[in-house]
């Protein structure tokens, strides 16, 4: 994509007509001021048959903002300086937003040498190129054209030919990702939007999201230059007509991306620059209010400079963090511009260095060493970072939102920390992993990890199980009779920022390392199991007892269990246990009996209605040994486990099938 700069009327749209024979100025209006207010369009034909997308940008004061969205996606410049004008402020201010936006390549186009002489060129010649030595594009190439005659406009194209062939894009990713510079319709075909696609490619029938709505679009037809194509790849200047999107649900501004792999935020970390570019004298300090410029839209946002740096001057860089009034779809690596609050002027901008940061301007020993590694574009060592500061395991997606890069990046570094040892999978192993069939990367033989697994760093691992069997202890050191705490108490009580999941995770690593032993919902330590094991055998043998002494007319059980002076916890749980082995039968919700006395009874019932053929509560209660008060529920429960039948006020045995 190549990109128009520079002043206003210094002939940027005429140069683009003359070049590619359309006219850019779009608008009306445009054509009756004789300005360019908005974004316009074109393509240029190169001399070896290949072709560029062109965006012309306004050049007045008032539309930089206009300049910045439309800069924001080319990979060349093209700088128009009026040869009878010279360098002009927006001239200063478009190469500032160049330079800080990562366009490499610029070639500077010196309009108008039809309205000056010769020695004037010359002169205007070196009076650019010693200006531009201060900035990026020292040495950059310098082409004298009328736009009127066509003079000079062969070797401009040859120029551009040239640069087309050594630069690099500024932006590389695999991930669909593109912003939204138009939204239209058109009659029978719907919604249609048009823009430079950032990265990833797109093409009919795909589907992507609309940020920040989270509406799902699907792609009816692609069209580069005005043609229908298959597909269309990154740095191609595209028109989308998507299905089931009416016009106003997409807008200006909005982000189109592959669903699920560009996340909104509030807040990101960056290398800024300030550039005084409006000469003001001024320093740029913590705190202050600035309009944001990403991609096609812009907000508002405060700049806090990290660690405890108060203020910048002009030409200075600095870290901070960037507070957004509205949430953007930023990625690591996004270039943005930052302009003054008010008067309005580019003020310099930065880097995107972690996409999803905690809310902090001071950054510690750790986080300073995740930075540097972004500022290297080491993602590796990023990934590896961000599992390590984590609080808990994360899952892929997790990584990939906090750092800013695509889940797929994120799963194939995860997968060769992993397999390097630096990191632990919770699918490590497991039978889990093996059955889920994972793919592997296309540039590397490692297997990329399951979609559910959960990662996390070989130190934070270690101190989480420390924490777990360190709190396991002084639980059981409190409650020497309990057997554990339950995992919902456990969970509160050391990571209770850690998602469910990931706490499970935790305690399964704790159980392989020996350090924890679950039994249902309750985690205990291992060294306390043996110990409360015997006091539940104790108090169980002590309830069971008293249950015999009880015989056929029980008190209630809380009544019995407070006679044997237990620890309640330990009370319950001794006679869950003596009903689990069939020691102590329940009939009733607080009503209890041996399960050996109950057998005869019951022995003595069949062996009475076998004698008598039926009979009634008053009969039955005989052979029971107990009052009418215990007689019912006992028979009840005779009639629910299927061994008598009630009909009427009798009851006799059910037959045997």
């Amino acid at each position: 994509m190549l990109g128009t700069a520079g002043h206003i009327d210094h002939g940027k749209s005429s140069l683009i007509k003359a070049l590619t024979g359309t006219d850019p100025d779009r608008l009306s209006e445009e054509k009756r001021r004789g300005i360019t207010i908005t974004l316009g369009f074109a393509r240029i034909d190169l001399p070896d048959g290949r072709s560029m997308g062109v965006v012309d940008v306004p050049g007045h004061e008032r539309f930089v903002k206009q300049m910045i969205a439309g800069a924001s996606g080319i990979d060349v410049a093209l700088l128009v300086i009026a040869a009878d004008d010279g360098i002009m402020p927006q001239t200063i201010e478009h190469v500032a937003v160049l330079q800080t936006l990562g366009v490499r390549t610029c070639i500077v186009a010196l309009t108008k040498i039809d309205m000056v002489d010769a020695e004037w060129v010359t002169f205007m010649k070196g009076e650019v190129e010693s200006w531009l030595a201060s900035t990026s594009y020292a040495g950059c190439p310098i082409v004298p054209v009328s736009s009127k005659t066509g003079e000079g406009l062969d070797e401009l194209r040859a120029a551009l030919q040239k640069a087309a062939e050594k630069t690099q894009r500024v932006h590389q990713g695999s991930t669909t990702r593109l912003p939204v510079d138009r939204v239209f319709t058109i009659k029978g075909a719907g919604t249609v939007i048009t823009g430079t696609l950032w990265d990833g490619t797109v093409s009919p029938e795909d589907t992507l999201e609309i940020l920040p709505s989270g509406k799902l679009a699907r792609v009816r037809s692609v069209q580069v230059h005005g043609q229908t194509c298959d597909e269309a790849s990154a740095g191609m200047r595209l028109a989308l007509n998507l299905s089931n999107i009416k016009k106003d649900e997409i807008n200006l501004g909005d982000f189109l991306a592959a669903p699920g792999c560009l996340h909104m935020t509030d807040r990101f970390d960056a290398r800024i620059t300030y550039l005084d570019v409006a000469k003001t004298g001024k320093p740029l300090k913590t705190g202050t209010r600035m309009h944001l410029a990403h991609g096609t839209r812009e907000v508002l946002a405060r700049v806090l400079l990290c660690n405890d740096i108060e203020q910048i001057a002009s030409g200075q860089s600095a870290l901070a963090q960037i507070r957004l009034e509205e949430d953007l779809p930023i990625s690591w690596g996004d270039r943005f511009i930052l302009r003054t609050y008010s008067p309005v002027s580019v003020a310099g901008g930065g880097q995107v260095l972690l996409a999803h940061p905690h809310r902090r301007s001071t950054l510690d020993a750790e986080e300073m060493k995740l930075i540097e590694a972004s500022e290297t574009g080491d993602i590796r060592q990023m990934v590896e970072r961000v599992c390590s500061l984590a609080a808990g395991p994360l899952h892929t997606s997790e990584v990939a939102r906090l750092i800013g890069i695509s889940p797929a990046q994120a799963a194939e570094y995860l997968a060769d920390l992993t397999q390097a040892g630096a990191l632990t999978s919770s699918h490590s192993g497991s039978a889990a992993s093996q059955s889920s069939a994972p793919t592997k990367s296309p540039t590397s033989s490692v297997p990329l990890p399951a979609d559910d697994a959960l990662f996390i760093a070989k130190n934070k691992k270690q101190q989480a199980i420390a924490a777990i069997e360190r709190e396991l202890i002084a639980f059981c050191a409190d409650h020497p009779h309990e057997r554990g705490i339950t995992k919902e108490a456990l969970h509160a009580q050391i990571a209770p920022h850690i998602s469910d999941e990931g706490f499970e995770a935790l305690l399964n690593w704790a159980v392989k390392a020996k350090s924890a032993v679950i039994t249902g919902n309750v985690v205990g330590h291992p060294s306390s199991q043996q110990g409360a094991a015997a006091a539940e055998e104790r108090a169980a043998e002590q309830i069971h007892q008293a249950l015999i002494a009880e015989g056929m007319t029980p008190r209630p059980i809380e009544r019995i269990l407070e006679s044997c002076d237990l620890d309640a916890s330990l009370a319950h749980r001794a006679l869950a246990h003596l009903e689990s082995n069939g020691k102590a039968i329940r009939i009733a919700r607080d009503l209890y009996f041996d399960a050996a006395t109950l057998d005869e009874r019951i022995a003595l019932v069949q062996q009475w209605i076998s004698q008598h053929g039926a009979g009634t509560v008053a009969e039955l209660k005989e052979p029971l040994g107990t009052s009418r008060k215990y007689a019912v529920p006992l028979l009840e429960h005779l009639d629910a486990q299927g061994i008598t039948v009630r009909e009427g006020d009798k009851r006799s045995l059910r037959p045997r099938r």
